[in-house]
């Protein structure tokens, strides 16, 4: 069951432009100029029911326009939208039912009350009766571990308790569609990871679908296998994460324990040097290349363990908002993906290309010094 269908979704505004002074002012008054914003441009997706997905982009990227036109706020200028079974611009009442919005930078809870009076009357919103208030409620206040916060009025709470309570009134009515636009924003590394804890934890129990947006990518990496990636309001690559670093950082990174005797400059034979602090250090190598290297390195200087990573995925992810296009993987995501967005293929940059091929040359020939 598809859970979100979106098909050529499209947002342009208009926008005054106004020229500075007192002279601007007038003429913008009499004579407005406009200027065209195109914040969605064509985006296609299909998120399947009990999928948690990431939607990534920098600021302005298109994101909250995509999630504004997805649950009704706001009309597109062209495409069509199915979420939950409904158009959202005509679902109404019984639309509102299936899924709920949380904004990490805005709260519903009442300042000066308990949390548990902003609980009620979005019962009394939703309809919702006494016996399933109090089931409902007392899962989320288990799940979430609010027990010790309830008679507390909400200016009294910490960062991560709002949070949490926020969290607990936006899922009283059980939706089955949440759209989480930075839930872990402002949030200590404990709250962040609580709540990353709630929501999967909520949506295995559930089946419930996650649109998950966020600027921390530890929200990403764990909770979310397949990513939407949008920028100047284009969608530029729809399938798994770890596909992402395969096609954007053709590297690896050996995170090495060095002996005595090792310096900085006899490892640059191998790969680029990242990090170089003895007895520590990292080094960057061709994918392809990344085991033999490893070999080479144990064998030819004394180093004492290697580890294999990949780049770490705020890397990978700066590297495609930078403009480094990325092929769409279908085969590696369900099969109710939406079919790729027609991008041309280029996979890395020109000056990322020069860099590999650089590291893959000095490697090659600390092969050959080696085996002389």
């Amino acid at each position: 069951m598809v859970a979100i269908h979106v098909d050529g979704l499209t947002k342009h505004y208009r926008v005054k432009v106004r020229e500075p002074g007192l002279g601007g002012a007038v003429r913008a008054l009499f004579r407005p100029r406009y200027r065209a914003v195109r914040a969605v441009e064509g985006v296609s997706f299909r998120v399947a029911a009990g999928e948690i997905v990431g939607f990534l982009g920098p600021n302005g990227a298109g994101k909250t326009t995509t999630i504004k036109m997805l649950t009704g706020l706001l009309y597109p200028t062209a495409g069509r939208a199915q979420v939950v079974g409904f158009d959202p611009w005509k679902g109404g009442a019984s639309f509102k039912h299936r899924f709920t919005l949380v904004l990490g930078n805005k709260q519903q809870l009442i300042w000066d009350l308990p949390p548990e009076e902003t609980w009620l009357l979005n019962r009394v919103i939703y309809g919702i009766g006494w016996p399933e208030y109090r089931r409902t409620i007392d899962e989320l206040v288990a799940l979430l571990g609010l027990e010790d916060v309830l008679g507390k009025p909400v200016r009294q709470l910490s960062q991560g308790e709002r949070m949490k309570c926020e969290l607990a009134a936006s899922l009283l009515h059980r939706p089955e569609l949440l759209f989480l636009d930075e839930p872990t924003l402002g949030l200590d590394l404990t709250a962040q990871e609580t709540i990353r804890a709630f929501i999967r934890e909520y949506s295995q129990r559930h089946g419930a679908t996650v649109l998950l947006t966020s600027h921390y990518m530890a929200d990403v990496t764990a909770l979310a296998p397949r990513v939407l990636i949008i920028n100047h309001g284009q969608l530029l690559y729809d399938g798994e994460l770890r596909r992402l670093s395969e096609q954007l950082a053709p590297v690896k990174r050996l995170e090495l324990v060095l002996g005595d005797g090792v310096a900085a400059h006899d490892l640059a034979r191998f790969g680029q040097v990242r990090e170089f602090s003895h007895p520590r250090a990292v080094l960057e190598v061709p994918r392809k290349q990344a085991a033999r290297i490893s070999a080479r390195l144990l064998t030819s200087l004394a180093v004492l363990d290697v580890s294999i990573h990949d780049p770490p995925i705020e890397e990978v992810i700066r590297r495609a908002f930078a403009g480094a296009s990325v092929e769409s993987t279908p085969e590696s995501t369900p099969e109710h993906a939406a079919t790729p967005t027609h991008q041309a293929p280029v996979s890395i940059t020109a000056e990322a290309e020069r860099d590999w091929w650089a590291s893959l040359a000095a490697a090659e020939r600390a092969e050959t010094v080696a085996g002389d």
